[in-house]
């Protein structure tokens, strides 16, 4: 369907001054959409011009409207010389093109330059008018809604979930063109930024066609990632999971999800539920349980091809262990069967998705990961996507067999990542082995049959975690016991799981935020035999970060991971790994046994001393945890747990694990009661650095939790303070003699150092919990290493607590919201408040926020909402899925934008600090800019999905390349809904803001 563009030009502010005889500006515009281009007229002698063009038309496809951004570039004009650009504003059309989205962006919008960052601002009027064109040939995809989000969005309900959508487009990269020897940076700069601009229409298009082929209408769960590949091109791949999905009208449908869980459990349309991993402290298991694509395990590959063919049919390898076959066999094996039909039509069964609709997930089975190692010059026609699809094909059907193995046929909390150093790429893929529900997965075909769910004899919270795989056929050893919620399937027990806490899942205490921190070296090589030298590193890597985080995770007397997030990065000389994780104490999982420490070393008194020294360092740090985290599960009488236990088989079971696994943790059967401890050997002076730095990990200060998941497990009180921030470490390592002992220390401490400079900066907002911790970590250049961590600080009220919090803090919430205006202005590290909005004015804020007990979103406590109907003032930023206290009443469309900013004076900028805080600022800026001139007042799921640094001292110049996105929403305060509903419509919220409140 055609469709015809208009674009107004009405003014400019704030321009730089261009001409130094005047010190003023003769400015002009330029409109540019395809190829056609139109121009207003100049206005002389101005900073702050007046043009008030008319409307300039451009008549197009509708696919053109999909792929291409507006271009709008501010020029000076110079009678005598060439006009010289200020900068540029790309305006995405997509969220114009839903049926009932935004029909008008309006407002100002940054002027940006690539190389001198924001330059004034325009304020620009652009309308859509679309004719409706049922040509079944059409090759747009008008109309398919995206979302970042991966939970079903607040005010929607998932009818189905059709499952996995992929695609993948290249193309050569503007940087590596014989043309970019001659052109200026800002020209190669700005060809790169378009570029990229267009692929990710390109691909959205494409990506909306097969959601229209599956004949659904949204992406959730939208992940879109740049591979910059240096020579042979530049990728832009997307993966999503494709739903229909209705609108909700029913107001009750979409409180925030922070209240008391029992009450919002039915009507949220969408219900955390993750996947519990099975993968025991049997030792191997972490090998075994993820197999690599240089040397998958034997027993895999023998599990995986018989269950392929028993999986569908009996109910032997069906949901549970054999002892439920009594009650629910035939009604399982008609479920497995139900959903298998309807999942094997699609080539891969997974969903992006981390957080389900109740009664979606039926059990989980245990994280799946596979990783290879590609060379990027060995690529045949590097302009074409084949070879690439052939790799990531590969990987995805590795995650298959996995899942399969697990007696999974599905995987959730899907994600895939690359890392790339040269001409080496490793290409990473990760989820959780679940089964699902089919009564989301395909047209009421089913729906008769499911209503009498299977699980309602159970106590609800606990069916998840109970084993999808058959006890006697187990893909690797584990340690089970009966479910110590209802006694009748076996568990696990530890839980690996990539997903968020299933909203009815029972935990006691709090969670906490568990990394593993890793670095490795290796030689500097060329192609061949440094992929083959990465390759042979890479399972003993995945090993080691396992083996932490089991070790961490029983130090703070745990036994479940949620959220898990593991990533390799490649450098030229060493590699690094990541891994970050929520853990939780799940009340269906046995109490985990303490830790042990035996050495193998000559006995001598003064290390016996030291051994026992460090065994009593350990069992204390284990108490102080589970008081910090308000560990105290009920005792249950003994015989209960280990009568369903055949005592023999389980020796036989212990024993055979020893024989295959590492020397590293070895299971022993000494028990306090049926608890086994987890021994650690010590026999190495290696081991004893794994156990000190074991035990270096610092707690975060009283008053402070944190955890990388949307909602922190055992906190549902949350007040509407919440603070986004991202902060940015480049740390030089001084090339001395780098051992994997000293890198590893760097690394840790680089790592610990952010999160206390964090906690320093937000002591202002205790009792406060920090949600959806993303690091990542990237290896820009020899010697440097780069941390990112975005997260968002929200404060909880520990006076009504539902489980009381003992923070020795005393401090009182009430004080007025004022004086953390004042403190949180933080000027050092790069945070969202770096742009302030200045116009403010604190002393109104109180009121509101007293009003609202419950939570009452804003985004930055400066926003200040002076009263119920005033517009509100800054787009509130944050990472999670919902605002406190707040009703998402409309997706605007999703907000994806990539910028590219380069000096050659870094000294000057403030070094590499100055450079990227100012940089992120105006990210900020600009995407709230977006954001409000599409009517929108706050941005939800907002990720920063790249952060690629590159500097060169010596000749003081700095690259940064910066993608991030996240859905535009308006939202209504609740404590305004209940003042205004009767008086105004909610559409005096949209403010016709920007510029002023942005600082540019």
């Amino acid at each position: 369907m055609p469709g015809k563009l208009k674009v107004k030009i009405v003014a400019g502010r704030h321009l730089p001054v261009m001409d130094r005889a005047s010190d003023l500006t003769d400015a002009f515009v330029e409109v540019k959409f395809g190829n056609m281009t139109f121009k207003t007229d100049v206005y002389h002698k101005s900073l702050n011009p007046q043009w008030n063009s008319e409307w300039f038309k451009f008549e197009v496809d509708d696919e053109d409207l999909q792929d291409e951004p507006l271009q709008i570039t501010v020029l000076d004009h110079d009678t005598y010389s060439a006009n010289d650009a200020i900068g540029k504003v790309y305006i995405d059309i997509d969220p114009l093109l839903y049926s009932e989205a935004a029909t008008v962006i309006s407002g100002w919008f940054p002027i940006y330059d690539t190389i001198h960052g924001i330059r004034g601002e325009i304020n620009v009027v652009v309308k859509v008018d679309l004719f409706n064109d049922l040509n079944r040939f059409r090759q747009s995809s008008c109309g398919v809604k995206f979302f970042c989000t991966t939970s079903i969005p607040k005010c929607y309900r998932a009818v189905i979930i059709h499952g996995f959508v992929e695609e993948l487009v290249v193309n050569e990269d503007p940087e590596y063109q014989w043309i970019d020897r001659i052109r200026t940076p800002r020209a190669s700069n700005e060809a790169r930024q378009r570029l990229i601009s267009l692929m990710s229409g390109e691909l959205q298009r494409k990506i909306g066609l097969k959601v229209l082929e599956m004949r659904g209408n949204a992406v959730v769960g939208y992940l879109q990632c740049f591979d910059l590949e240096g020579e042979s091109g530049l990728v832009v791949r997307a993966i999503g999971t494709a739903c229909t999905l209705d609108k909700l009208s029913s107001t009750a449908a979409f409180l925030p999800a922070c209240n008391s869980p029992s009450k919002e459990m039915k009507e949220i349309p969408f219900n955390e539920d993750p996947n519990p991993n099975t993968h025991s402290s049997g030792p191997s298991t972490p090998l075994k349980n993820q197999t690599y694509s240089f040397s998958p395990s034997k027993s895999y590959s023998r599990q995986s091809s018989s269950s392929d063919t028993d999986l569908s049919l009996t109910p032997k390898t069906g949901m549970g262990s054999g002892s439920a076959g009594k009650e629910g066999g035939p009604f399982k094996a008609l479920l497995r069967q139900q959903t298998q039909s309807a999942l094997e039509q699609r080539e891969f069964p997974f969903f992006t998705l981390t957080a389900f609709p109740p009664g979606f997930l039926v059990h989980v089975g245990g994280v799946v990961s596979a990783r290879s190692v590609k060379l990027l010059d060995r690529i045949h026609n590097p302009d074409e996507p084949e070879t690439r699809d052939a790799w990531w094909a590969e990987i995805r059907q590795e995650i298959k067999s996995h899942a399969k193995a697990l007696g999974c046929h599905a995987v959730v909390g899907y994600s895939e990542s690359t890392s790339i150093c040269e001409e080496v790429c490793i290409l990473s893929a990760s989820g959780t082995a679940a089964v699902l529900n089919p009564r989301f997965l395909q047209d009421g075909t089913v729906e008769g049959c499911l209503e009498q769910r299977q699980e309602e004899n159970l106590p609800a919270g606990c069916g998840f975690c109970h084993i999808p795989y058959d006890e006697l056929n187990m893909p690797f050893p584990a340690h089970l016991t009966y479910c110590y919620s209802c006694r009748k399937q076996k568990v696990p027990d530890v839980l690996f799981t990539t997903i968020d806490l299933p909203t009815d899942a029972t935990v006691i205490g709090k969670g906490c935020l568990i990394q593993a921190r890793l670095c490795r070296l290796k030689k500097k090589a060329q192609a061949e035999a440094n992929a083959t030298a990465i390759s042979n590193l890479l399972p003993f890597m995945e090993y080691e970060v396992h083996t932490q985080l089991m070790n961490k995770l029983k130090l703070k007397g745990m036994n479940a991971l949620f959220g898990l997030r593991i990533q390799i990065t490649v450098g030229e000389n060493m590699l690094m790994g990541l891994a970050s994780a929520t853990g939780v104490y799940l009340t269906a999982l046995p109490t985990p046994g303490g830790i042990q420490i035996a050495g193998k070393t000559p006995n001598d008194g003064s290390y016996e001393q030291h051994i026992s020294h460090m065994q009593k360092k350990i069992n204390d740090t284990i108490a102080k945890n589970k008081e910090l985290y308000e560990i105290n599960p009920p005792e249950i009488p003994e015989e209960i747990i280990g009568s369903p236990i055949p005592e023999p088989r389980q020796r036989s079971r212990l024993l055979r694990s020893q024989s295959e696994s590492s020397d590293e943790v070895i299971e022993l059967d000494l028990s306090h009661g049926k608890k086994d401890a987890f021994v650690l050997e010590i026999d190495d002076t290696d081991a004893m650095e794994d156990v000190h730095s074991l035990l270096t990990d610092v707690p975060p200060p009283s008053g402070f939790y944190s955890c990388n998941t949307e909602i922190m497990p055992g906190i549902n009180n949350w007040t509407s303070e919440i603070q986004m921030f991202t902060s940015v470490r480049v740390s030089r390592l001084s090339n001395i003699n780098l051992t994997n002992q000293t890198l590893n220390k760097n690394f840790n401490d680089l790592c610990e150092n952010l999160l206390k400079s964090l906690y320093f900066k937000l002591r202002s907002m205790i009792p406060c919990c920090l949600c959806h911790v993303n690091f990542t970590v990237s290896l820009p250049e020899d010697e440097l290493i780069q941390v990112t961590v975005t997260a968002v600080a929200i404060t909880f009220d520990k006076h009504q607590a539902v489980q009381t919090t003992k923070t020795h803090v005393e401090k009182s919430l009430q004080r007025a919201s004022t004086d953390n205006e004042e403190l949180l202005q933080f000027p050092l590290e790069l945070c969202t408040d770096s742009l302030g909005s200045h116009p403010f004015s604190p002393a109104k804020a109180v009121s509101v926020e007293k009003a609202s007990p419950l939570t009452e979103g804003h985004f930055r406590q400066r926003s200040a909402p002076a009263c119920a109907n005033s517009t509100v003032g800054v787009v509130k930023m944050t990472p999670l899925s919902f605002i406190p206290g707040a009703k998402i009443t409309k997706y605007l469309g999703i907000i994806n934008m990539f910028f590219i900013r380069e000096t050659t004076s870094l000294r000057e900028e403030g070094g590499v600090s100055g450079f990227l805080h100012a940089f992120i600022a105006e990210v900020f800026a600009m995407v709230r800019a977006h954001v409000a001139a599409l009517g929108g007042n706050a941005v939800v799921s907002y990720i920063m999905k790249q952060c690629v640094f590159m500097e060169n001292p010596n000749k003081n110049q700095a690259q940064c390349l910066i993608n991030v996105s996240g859905d535009a929403v308006i939202f209504v305060r609740e404590s305004e809904l209940e003042i205004i509903s009767t008086q105004q419509p909610i559409a005096s919220c949209q403010p016709a803001c920007g510029g002023g409140e942005i600082a540019t």
